[in-house]
């Protein structure tokens, strides 16, 4: 049986203590901490497994996106933390997987932000901040709102300018964003009527500030864009490129504001996301930082079908099956592209199986500092330079599920066992043969049925927040 998770654990188990602050402070033997390279990682939000060009889709463009696969390496089979927003980012910051993690659900606090991460949290940010890194985060935090220990600037991160709630996040004119801890009201913002200042813009100048101001040290910047989530809508140089394009089905507006054309409009987002890439690559070419930096892009997720999206229309899950809050593929793989010139080779696809909890050993290993001895990740650098023989492989990934009960997930080489409810069967499904996962085999595999049914017994710790018996009792929210 799984034992209790309580927070005093869950920060021992992590190797979040004392002791394991005290990392080595500088990075490959002999080098100065300005010869490190720099780390970018670009975080989409709901954005599916065929939505950008380079992965199949038909419907727009995703031309720079595109050319960071054309000049680094796309992964074929990588994974978000989880299959909401809050669990998939603490994962992503924290290098472990649900399992085990302090966030596993999007539990709201009122009137702004999400249960917390604890205060002595090792993220990847304080690991980077101790290694001599600059760090920022712009975009999307979801791990701790307002005076909380959670917010970025108590978990490690230098600059903060961005949503620190998901739920404010869902919208693009919203009264304002956080600038480190000080609210920053945008004046003329209707959230309403989608007018005065969008806030996808504001971030990308802020991320391009940002990029220029640390051109002469060693940074680490999360950009985590909101499109193409929730409510869509875009600037009309942006919508005017697709109104007409596409046979559309007007959204009324309920949650979110009404749409008129939400085909085009999430066209409209998702192209200007990617117009915002190509602007930060240039830059960095620019500055002369191409050759030092390391950019990586993914999703937190798979794509939702709020706010009028139709997924259907634009194939977004591409070949998977499942959507957002699904534990089947399409919930779960996400695109990642890697690009540092002259250390990844362009053109490069890799189908090593990689997940949002190898983040932050990948981290560790680029700036030469030791990761905690308790994270779920493995680095994937090896991956990334052409050093297949030094790339260690996972035995197994997990995730787990709380919102409208308790679901889990593993899987172990290419064997995927899902269970949908707790006590339920599992399904069982070859993703070497069945990536769609069209075929559950579980009656013809009792073998393997059982020996995934031990795994999804051991795999995780109990959390006094994110209970496993029927419904959860944190309230969960639709970030």
């Amino acid at each position: 049986m799984p034992h209790t998770l309580d927070r005093r654990r869950f920060l021992g188990t992590a190797g979040l203590g004392a002791a394991a602050l005290g990392l080595p402070h500088r990075a490959i033997a002999g080098q100065p901490a300005e010869r490190r390279p720099n780390v970018i990682f670009i975080l989409a939000d709901d954005l599916g497994y065929g939505d950008l060009s380079c992965q199949g889709q038909t419907k727009f463009q995703t031309p720079h996106i595109d050319r960071l696969a054309a000049d680094g390496m796309r992964f074929t089979q990588h994974y978000a933390g989880s299959t909401v927003c809050a669990p998939s980012r603490c994962a992503l910051m924290t290098g472990l997987h649900t399992g085990h993690a302090y966030i596993r659900g999007n539990k709201e606090l009122q009137p702004e932000g999400q249960e917390p991460l604890p205060a002595a949290t090792r993220t990847v940010a304080k690991l980077m901040r101790d290694a001599g890194y600059r760090t920022g985060l712009v975009g999307k935090w979801g791990l701790g709102g307002p005076a909380t220990e959670g917010v970025p600037t108590r978990q490690g991160f230098d600059d903060f300018y961005g949503h620190l709630c998901q739920r404010e996040a869902h919208y693009y004119y919203p009264p304002h964003l956080w600038r480190n801890e000080e609210k920053v009201i945008l004046e003329g913002n209707d959230r309403a009527k989608q007018t005065g200042h969008y806030a996808h813009d504001l971030l990308v100048e802020e991320a391009l500030s940002r990029v220029a101001e640390n051109r002469d040290r060693p940074f680490f910047l999360y950009l985590a864009f909101t499109i193409p989530h929730a409510e869509l809508a875009a600037p009309e140089d942006s919508m005017a490129a697709f109104r007409g394009k596409f046979p559309e089905k007007p959204f009324p507006g309920q949650h979110y504001g009404a749409q008129p054309t939400p085909r085009a409009a999430f066209a409209a987002m998702v192209t200007r996301m990617d117009r915002a890439v190509g602007r930060l690559v240039a830059l960095l070419q620019e500055l002369g930082l191409d050759d030092h930096t390391l950019v990586l892009f993914s999703s937190d997720n798979g794509p939702h079908k709020e706010g009028g999206h139709d997924p259907d229309f634009f194939d977004s899950n591409g070949p998977l099956r499942g959507v957002k809050r699904d534990l089947y593929e399409g919930g779960i793989r996400v695109p990642l592209i890697a690009r540092w010139p002259g250390r990844i080779a362009a053109g490069a696809t890799s189908d090593h199986v990689s997940a949002f909890w190898d983040f932050l050993p990948t981290c560790a290993e680029l700036a030469g500092v030791a990761a905690p001895d308790a994270t779920d990740g493995l680095s994937y650098l090896p991956t990334l330079v052409g050093r297949p023989a030094d790339q260690k492989r996972h035995d197994q990934l997990y995730w787990e599920f709380h919102e409208g009960g308790f679901k889990q997930a593993v899987r172990a080489g290419d064997w995927k066992a899902i269970r949908q409810k707790p006590g339920g069967p599992l399904e069982l499904y070859d993703l070497k043969n069945d990536i769609g996962e069209q075929h559950d085999l579980a009656k013809e595999k009792p073998d393997v049925v059982a020996q995934l049914a031990d795994r999804l017994a051991t795999a995780r710790t109990e959390s006094p927040i994110w209970k496993v018996k029927g419904e959860s009792t944190a309230r969960s929210g639709s970030a």
